[in-house]
């Protein structure tokens, strides 16, 4: 049996989007790691990433998530709805498969180390990896948070780190590591601001304070969104299912003259724990086959493997089920990426098998440098998939923004132009990336082999569609941009992208 561990790395940025992507890029350069998720929030000014492969690569990609994110945020100017005592302020091994919770403990133990020898930032252990038992619970480890535990640790060496320390990294803080079961990070939407409903709420459902069992909870204020919500963390689903979550949630906020505007999941969530809840009416708002953990392992697994392992339908189902969910994203944008995206994967294939073949041996250096092109074109394409729908959850947001005063309606307003700007230039960049495509796919011809013709054909068909369909959600919200130079500039240079391709006949020639 493969051995597989499932880490999900808590880190404090959740408004920057360039910052968050080089912590991703920082992760996924350890080999044998798959991206499952990433979730970021404005309000709580944190993201969550997740990971699952080989132990001994996911313990390398949370150690270098952890060093990118020292370099990156500083917790001297970092706020957010969310408590926080890191940069990179909690990371956990979860057991997936052919490996146990004593696994992910001495893999906790392993990370907390390295993070410290290369990165100086120090370490709690938490959960089943805790040094001590007054630091198995998450809470208590973090109480204070940043500022509080900075002095304190200094002053009290029972607040002292696991590793390194005594004094906290002057600016990433400290880093919790721990290993427990799977776990679901649910969040509820009340439809009112007042946060002192959401904390009355989140003190009634938690253990803590003698609620559910294998539930945790606090009320967070969300000024985005003009709401209170109630975050939760259900620690065994399967002892308390996510519908008796939401039915208590339910009644409780009736008690104080509320109830449910919305839910979300923060992360991924187990197929089982979805079907105990089919019967219950969650309104989660953004479910789609793609949010299964098993579906999106399987995916990551499958495409690793090969074609021969569960077929090609197994591969792309999960993604054509997020497509056709009903949901605002992935969308247009996302599938005319990965229409470039699998153009640049035809020609790294052609430029391949031709560079084995003895009739191409005199274009051989340039068919490998050509396969190598085309192969990081693929990759940015791919990753071009998340950033159009998540420039489009920008736009949503935005607008769900309060407006009842001047000052709200002006940070709205500013808030909806930067976001329609993003959604504008996120499907550029992917016109531009498929028209170079689409034209070094042609330069391809005269050095493949004549067999592959029909592939090249289909190739620039794909790199296409994908300029078009690329142009069309770049243009789509340029009159609500008031911007006027910029709406002039993109529509200028979309109908330049769209000009290069629109003579290509049914073979894909021009």
């Amino acid at each position: 049996m493969r051995r597989l561990v499932e880490c999900v790395p808590n880190f404090s940025e959740g408004r920057d989007a360039a910052k968050v992507d080089a912590i991703v890029a920082a992760m996924l350069h350890a080999p044998g790691v798959y991206l499952l998720g990433r979730e970021s929030d404005a309000d709580h000014n944190r993201s969550v990433i997740t990971l699952a492969g080989e132990p001994q690569a996911v313990v390398e990609a949370a150690v270098r998530g952890v060093g990118k994110a020292a370099e990156l945020i500083d917790l001297t100017r970092q706020t957010g709805a969310h408590p926080r005592l890191g940069a990179a302020d909690v990371v956990p091994f979860i057991p997936i498969a052919g490996v146990s919770l004593e696994d992910c403990v001495a893999l906790a133990l392993q990370a907390g180390r390295a993070i410290w020898e290369r990165f100086r930032v120090p370490v709690y252990f938490y959960e089943a990896a805790a040094q001590r038992p007054e630091r198995a619970r998450l809470e208590n480890v973090r109480r204070g948070q940043f500022e509080g535990l900075r002095e304190e640790a200094l002053r009290d060496a029972s607040r002292a780190p696991d590793v390194g320390g005594p004094g906290l990294h002057p600016t990433a803080g400290a880093t919790i590591v721990g290993a427990r079961k799977f776990l679901i990070a649910y969040n509820i939407f009340l439809n009112t601001p007042d946060v002192r409903i959401a904390k009355s709420i989140a003190k009634a459902i938690r253990f803590s304070s003698g609620g559910l069992r294998y539930l945790k909870a606090m009320g967070v204020e969300m000024p985005g969104r003009h709401q209170a919500q109630v975050s939760m963390n259900l620690t065994d689903f399967e002892q308390t299912p996510l519908h008796r979550v939401f039915e208590m949630v339910k009644r409780e906020a009736e008690r104080h003259g509320a109830y449910i505007a919305s839910s979300e999941l923060v992360g991924l969530i187990p197929r089982g724990a979805m079907d105990m809840a089919a019967d219950f009416y969650l309104q989660m708002e953004n479910f789609s086959p793609a949010k299964v953990l098993e579906n999106r392992l399987l995916e990551a697994l499958e495409a690793a493997a090969g074609p021969g392992s569960a077929g090609f339908a197994g591969i792309v189902q999960p993604f054509l089920d997020a497509v056709g969910a009903p949901t605002a994203t992935p969308g247009g944008g996302s599938v005319a990426a990965l229409a470039g995206a699998l153009s640049a994967s035809v020609g790294q294939m052609v430029a391949g098998l031709s560079r084995s073949r003895k009739s191409q041996a005199s274009f051989a250096e340039a068919l490998g440098k050509a396969g190598e092109e085309f192969r990081e074109a693929s990759r940015e394409l791919a990753q071009a998939m998340d950033h159009d729908a998540a420039s489009f959850e920008g736009v949503l947001k935005a607008r769900r923004m309060p407006r009842e005063t001047a000052t709200e309606q002006r940070a709205r307003e500013s808030a909806i132009q930067d976001s329609l700007v993003r959604a504008a230039e996120v499907p550029l960049e992917v016109a531009r990336k498929a028209l170079v495509i689409f034209e070094k796919l042609g330069q391809l011809e005269p050095m493949s082999s004549p067999s592959m013709l029909s592939d090249i054909r289909v190739g620039r068909l794909m790199a296409v569609a994908a300029v078009r369909g690329a142009v069309e959600n770049a243009l789509t919200n340029l009159d609500a941009i008031t911007d006027a130079p910029f709406a002039s500039r993109v529509r200028a240079e979309a109908q330049r992208l769209a000009s290069r391709v629109a003579g290509a006949d049914a073979a894909g020639r021009v």
